[in-house]
């Protein structure tokens, strides 16, 4: 894994906007982030709206963004904020949280 004190490694926080809940999205963000080898999570939040935040290398962070502001085929984004953060290391892999607690 890389360094996580590398200006390399980085966090980005995403929250997408559209048609993101019932069509797949936090199965393909979980799948995306699992194959750049990202670590992080993906949460529904409102009615509309899917929240993910993930660590990684820079270079793989970007292409992850790209992926989500296209979507799965049957999504629609419509807005992707993103924010580049100072990574923090405290995710051992990719996951689904299934509600806001968790």
């Amino acid at each position: 894994m890389t360094d996580s004190k590398s200006g390399n490694y980085v966090r980005v926080h995403i929250l997408v906007r559209g048609r993101v809940q019932g069509v797949g999205f936090r199965a393909f963000a979980q799948h995306s982030g699992v194959q750049l080898g990202l670590t992080g999570w993906v949460r529904n939040v409102g009615d509309d709206k899917v929240e993910i935040v993930a660590e990684g290398p820079r270079e793989s962070l970007e292409r992850f963004v790209k992926e989500m502001k296209s979507g799965p085929r049957a999504g629609n984004v419509e807005e992707a904020e993103v924010e580049w953060e100072a990574a923090q290391g405290e995710f051992k892999n990719f996951s689904v949280k299934y509600n806001f607690y968790n």
